[in-house]
């Protein structure tokens, strides 16, 4: 059972919480928690249902992490495991194939790779940096299950204004050598992650062009 405590700061201010698995009682709180943190133009029907949460905590529950400030819940991360090939190109896959439209069926128990099907924080917590803490907890699972690496593919919600000017490829790009930034990539690099390529069609996001970023934490104890 994964617990973790530590302080978060709001400005200044140490502020207990708790990182920890999410159950059924978590879940009517936790699709309110996506509709603060994707609100329109995101797609209503990709937010979790209660169905899709219950798959989460019985496939893989060790990948199923909220995090609570101050006893309020504040933001969740969810990962599932799989089989992942780098001589392949798995760029090319989607979010919908590679989660099983987010119902995580696709859950391999002996994968060598944790992928990161959704990661969210309240916009109110957004200052905490709580989505940073998740994030690594994730990492914790990565090396106490003996994976490879933690995966995922990262929204780029900032090529939209650069798009008629420059590829998904060279917005990316832009972005690594510190030209550019972006509310997402920007953050997941400085998460500890490390871009693989573009990944076109991943999800239907209008302010990504529906582009994504596919990026990945080598585990570094094997």
């Amino acid at each position: 059972m994964y617990y973790k405590t530590f302080y978060a700061f709001d400005q200044k201010t140490p502020v207990p919480a708790v990182i920890r698995q999410y159950t059924e009682d978590d879940f009517a709180e936790l699709i309110k928690i996506q509709s603060e943190a994707f609100p329109p133009p995101y797609p209503a029907e990709l937010l979790w249902n209660r169905e899709q949460l219950h798959n989460h905590v019985t496939r893989f529950p060790e990948g199923a992490l909220c995090v609570e400030v101050g006893g309020v819940l504040a933001g969740s991360v969810t990962g599932f495991k799989m089989n992942y090939d780098p001589e392949e190109a798995v760029h090319r896959h989607t979010w919908s194939e590679v989660t099983a439209d987010g119902y995580l069926t696709t859950h391999q128990p002996d994968g060598n790779t944790l992928y990161i099907a959704d990661l969210c924080v309240r916009p109110k917590y957004r200052s905490l940096g709580l989505g940073k803490e998740l994030v690594q907890s994730l990492y914790h699972v990565v090396v106490e299950q003996k994976l490879q690496r933690l995966l995922g593919a990262g929204r780029m919600p900032g090529y939209h204004k650069h798009s008629p000017r420059m590829t998904a490829e060279e917005y990316l790009a832009g972005v690594v050598s510190g030209d550019l930034a972006d509310p997402v990539i920007t953050f997941l690099l400085r998460c500890g992650r490390t871009p693989l390529g573009v990944a076109a069609d991943y999800l239907e996001d209008e302010e990504s062009c529906n582009f994504a970023a596919l990026m990945e934490w080598r585990n570094p104890f094997l």
